[in-house]
C-alpha cells in the first residue's frame, strides 16, 4: 500500500504544488509512437503510443489545454512502461498541434472520442485495458464509466483518476475566483487562440466575440456550449459533470483530490458513497492541482506510485 502523500518542503502551498510540476518538473526517457485514427464523423485523433508487446495497456487522458506531452502523462507512461504495460496517450481534438477538422472541439463530457479510442485498443488484441484520467480527463473518464455501468467492456480492469473537478459548474465558479485569476486566464488564452486558429480554416466559426470573453464561463456560454449541442455553459456544466455518472461504475475505481486543490470546489469531495462496491475517494491534505509532487531519485510522483499500486493490487 502506498504510504500516504506527504509533500516536500519546500512547496509550502497550494499554487507551489500545482505550478511547480506544471512548468518545472522533466520527465526524459519517453519517445511516443504517433497514430493518427479517423473519427466516425471523419475527424482525427492522434494517439501516442509506447509499446513493448504487452496484452495490458494503460490508457491516459489528460487535463484542460493538455496534451501528452506534460509532465504528468509522461510520468504516468514511464512508471507503467516499465512495469510492463503498453501505453496509450491520447490527445483530445486540437490538442496535438494540429487543428482539427470539424467545428466541434473537445470537452468535459466528450465521451464519444474516448469510447472510441478504448475501442480501437480492443481491436489491437489487448486482454486488459485500464483507464487514468486527470482534472478534465478524469471527469471524461468517470462520465464514460459511469455512462457505460455494467455493459461496459470486459477488457476494462481497473479506473484510476486525480484532481477530478467532479461538478463543472462550482469548480469553473472556484477557477475564476480572483485567487486562481492567473490560471484561469492561461487557459481562457489557450483555449481563444484555438478558436482564432480554427475561424481561419473553417468561416462557419465565428471568432467576432472573443475580444468580448473574459471568463471561462463565458467561453462555455459562447463556444463550447453551442457547438456541442448544449443550451448554454450550465446545461453543459449540468448534463457533463461526472458526479451524476459515477453512483453507476461497475470497476474498480480510485478517485483522488487533494483537499488543498486549488481548483476544486467542496462538491469534489463527496461522502455519500461510502459503501459503494466499487468506488474508493481518497482526500489527501496535500497535492494541489495535478501535483502529487516527491523529491527522490527515481523521479516519481506519488500520484504515479499510488495509481500503479492500485491498478496492480488485487482487489
Amino acid at each position: 500500500m502506498t504510504a500516504p502523500y506527504q509533500a516536500p518542503t519546500l512547496l509550502f502551498n497550494s499554487h507551489l504544488e500545482t505550478i511547480y510540476p506544471a512548468l518545472l518538473r522533466s520527465v526524459r526517457g519517453i519517445q511516443y509512437e504517433r497514430e493518427r485514427i479517423t473519427t466516425p464523423d471523419h475527424d482525427f485523433l492522434d494517439l501516442d503510443w509506447l509499446k513493448q508487446g504487452s496484452k495490458k495497456l494503460v490508457i491516459i487522458s489528460h487535463g484542460l489545454e493538455g496534451s501528452t506531452d506534460r509532465a504528468y502523462i509522461k510520468g504516468m507512461a514511464k512508471i507503467f512502461f516499465a512495469n510492463g504495460f503498453d501505453i496509450l496517450a491520447w490527445n483530445y481534438r486540437g490538442c496535438s498541434g494540429e487543428v482539427n477538422k470539424k467545428i466541434r472541439f473537445y470537452h468535459s463530457g466528450a465521451t464519444d472520442d474516448l469510447a472510441y479510442v478504448i475501442l480501437h485498443s480492443e481491436s489491437l488484441g489487448y486482454s486488459e485495458i485500464n483507464l487514468i484520467g486527470f482534472s478534465l480527463g478524469g471527469n471524461l473518464t468517470l462520465k464514460y464509466a459511469g455512462e457505460q455501468g455494467d455493459a461496459i467492456s470486459s477488457k476494462v480492469n481497473k479506473i484510476v483518476t486525480f484532481s477530478v473537478p467532479l461538478n463543472l459548474r462550482s469548480c469553473c465558479e472556484k477557477i475564476s475566483a480572483p485567487s486562481n485569476w492567473m490560471y484561469s486566464q492561461r487557459f481562457l488564452k489557450s483555449l481563444k487562440k484555438k478558436v482564432a486558429d480554427k475561424s481561419k480554416l473553417l468561416p462557419e466559426l465565428d471568432a467576432q466575440d472573443l475580444p468580448n470573453i473574459k471568463t471561462l464561463l463565458q467561453f462555455d456560454d459562447t463556444y463550447t456550449a453551442p457547438l456541442h449541442g448544449f443550451k448554454n455553459a450550465i446545461d453543459y456544466y449540468t448534463k457533463c459533470s461526472a458526479i451524476s455518472f459515477v453512483s453507476s461504475i461497475q470497476r474498480p475505481t480510485l478517485i483522488v483530490n487533494a483537499l488543498n486543490d486549488p481548483f476544486l470546489s467542496t462538491e469534489c469531495y463527496p461522502t455519500e458513497f461510502t459503501n459503494h462496491p466499487y468506488l474508493t475517494f481518497e482526500y489527501p491534505k496535500r497535492g494541489g492541482h495535478v501535483g502529487f509532487a516527491l523529491f527522490n531519485k527515481n523521479g516519481l510522483y506519488w500520484s504515479e506510485l499510488r495509481a500503479l499500486d492500485f491498478i496492480q493490487s488485487t482487489l
